[in-house]
């Protein structure tokens, strides 16, 4: 397999995972705008041939990468980018409980979404 290129398909709500031509892992999120903007995961996935090739923590990696770039936080609602966050806190800032809450919130009010 060549390089995984990772691309943010923001408008599908997904940042994708690509390796010879086809994706291979992605974590789907969707954008809160209140109380403040935040990027919220809700799955990581990756294919079952890709497994263990440390394509998940680089979407998690490039998912808080993108965050920081855009002045937004990310309030994980994924259990994977939730533990990711834990093992690097000095790439991951802890989202405040408020905002978590209303991540939560988010998606019980949306629930075709995911």
């Amino acid at each position: 397999m060549s390089d995984i290129e990772i691309r943010d398909d923001r408008e599908a709500g997904r940042l994708e995972a690509v390796g010879d031509g086809e994706v291979v892992g992605r974590i789907e999120y969707f954008v809160l705008e209140s109380p403040e903007r935040a990027l919220v995961p809700v799955h990581t996935i990756v294919e079952p041939a890709h497994e263990g090739k440390g394509i998940a923590g680089s979407l998690a990696r490039e998912l808080y990468g993108i965050a920081a770039r855009e002045g937004v936080v990310v309030a994980p609602l994924c259990p994977y980018v939730v533990k990711w966050a834990e093992r690097h806190p000095d790439e991951a800032p802890a989202a405040d409980l408020e905002l978590l809450r209303a991540a939560k919130e988010w998606l019980v009010a949306h629930p075709g979404r995911f």
